[in-house]
């Protein structure tokens, strides 16, 4: 048996394009790193705007510290994306030559504008960062929401193409030709505003997560201090509300997974087969066409994909044997992703019932460190969903359109290209693991800014007060 397994896979992959396996990963690896940078750009400037605007409507140095540093970090993480990006901009005709060479006029529209607004981000970031001091407060403020605006555009641009990998729509095949395209249709596709909003509430929970992270393990350490404590609860606050929300775009996105991919639901909920009343599978396995392993809760599995007590769950049964996705990495990527996300949602509750109750959560060492835990958490979960998501499309690129198999390049020189982006990327990790360490380091020690052509540096107002306090001194 184990002869004949081996015999099997070593035939399956003798039929797939050599650079397959390379552009799977490559792709994996690329985009599974550079998402939670693009997390910041959508949920950053949001959260720069409100301790900005409160350091100037209540004059809080405080808050306007941190707008400061918060600001500096944004254009770091900027850069880095910038490169990131650019990578993947070209990893979509390098790897993939099948879908863009095929569909490149059908998705030309929203990279286009992810390229303008891209643009449009990094002229805004560079006006508010050299901004401070040199502008009326308000004006100044106001560069942030072109700043934030084009982020979520840009975004939206990305997923909307996703989307449309996953129900295409604005074009038709005639003899195997696209025709009558229509790229505002494809651009705007019945799935990309569930899957946006999706992405744009996770972005919110990761940097939450992450930026009240950091505040809450120098709280840990005994930082107790009025910079701390904001630096902490802004961020909680928009982790919190996007924490509470997800779960229900998500049931509504999985309501409708039904329709489009019924594949990708029988993987999600581990339905070897199709189910009246469906139980919900916390947990296994499929092994040889069975589930072992799962924790069963009789129909709860109809409840939360169908809304109904006795509606039946499309099972693996109803779809051909080569249509069928990874199952496994996709069940266990959905339910990484709904546990942690459902663990998230009840410690933001707890945090704001007890507070409610005027207990100070910000005092208790096993708090601190759930908040601490809880970014890397949310960036798991996210990994986890867009795993579950990608995975469970499989064999298709384009759902029932293209298959990956047609869609990867013929290259044998792909893993070449692999090994090159895991050393850049590696290096761009290591690089802003030191910039930013180094710049905590010296906040610490009191400087109040940064002299760096990559965040806003003393400006003349701030040389002349440090003059007058040089010369009183």
């Amino acid at each position: 048996m184990v002869s004949s397994t081996l015999a099997a896979l070593y035939q399956a992959s003798a039929q797939e394009p050599p650079g397959l396996l390379p552009a799977r990963q490559q792709m994996a690896f690329s985009l599974g790193w550079h998402i939670v940078l693009a997390c910041f750009g959508v949920a950053f400037p949001a959260m720069i705007y409100v301790v900005h605007r409160r350091g100037i409507v209540r004059a809080d140095s405080v808050a306007l510290g941190l707008a400061k540093r918060w600001a500096t970090v944004s254009a770091i993480l900027f850069a880095i994306g910038a490169v990131s990006g650019t990578v993947l901009s070209f990893e979509m005709g390098l790897l993939w030559p099948g879908l863009m060479g095929r569909y490149g006029d059908v998705l030309g529209l929203p990279f286009a504008f992810e390229g303008l607004s891209f643009f449009i981000e990094a002229i805004f970031l560079g006006i508010y960062l050299y901004g401070w001091g040199r502008m009326p407060p308000r004006r100044h403020l106001a560069m942030l929401i072109p700043m934030g605006i084009a982020g979520v555009v840009g975004t939206f641009c990305v997923v909307s193409v996703n989307a449309w990998m996953n129900d295409p729509t604005g074009f038709r095949l005639v003899d195997g030709e696209v025709t009558d395209v229509d790229p505002w249709r494809a651009m705007f596709n019945d799935g990309a505003y569930l899957q946006f909003a999706h992405m744009w509430v996770g972005a919110f929970m990761v940097v939450g997560f992450l930026v009240s992270g950091v505040y809450a393990a120098g709280l840990l350490r005994g930082r107790r201090d009025q910079h701390h404590r904001l630096g902490f609860t802004v961020p909680f606050v928009f982790a919190t509300v996007a924490a509470v929300a997800q779960p229900l775009i998500g049931h509504v996105l999985g309501m409708r997974v039904h329709d489009t991919q019924p594949a990708k639901l029988a993987a999600f909920e581990l339905a070897a087969t199709t189910e009246g009343s469906a139980p919900l599978r916390l947990g296994g396995v499929l092994v040889d066409g069975e589930v072992k392993g799962a924790l069963e809760i009789p129909r709860l599995g109809s409840i939360i994909a169908r809304n109904s007590l006795t509606a039946p769950v499309p099972g693996l049964d109803s779809v051909p044997v080569e249509d069928r996705p990874p199952v496994n990495i996709t069940h266990l990527g959905f339910q990484t992703m709904v546990a942690i996300g459902t663990l998230l949602a009840l410690m933001v509750i707890v945090f704001w019932l007890l507070r409610w109750r005027r207990r100070d959560l910000l005092a208790r060492r096993w708090f601190l460190r759930a908040a601490v835990a809880a970014g890397p958490l949310a960036i798991l979960a996210l990994e986890c969903g867009w795993t579950a998501t990608e995975v469970g499309r499989q064999p298709w690129t384009v759902w029932q359109v293209l298959r990956t198999t047609d869609a990867a390049s013929m290259s044998n020189d792909l893993w070449w290209s692999y090994v090159s982006v895991l050393l850049v990327y590696i290096g761009m990790t290591v690089g802003a693991i030191v910039v930013l360490r180094s710049m905590a380091r010296r906040w610490r020690t009191g400087t109040a800014t940064i002299t760096a052509p990559y965040g806003p540096g003393a400006s003349p107002v701030d040389q002349a007060q440090r003059a007058r306090s040089v010369g009183k001194s």
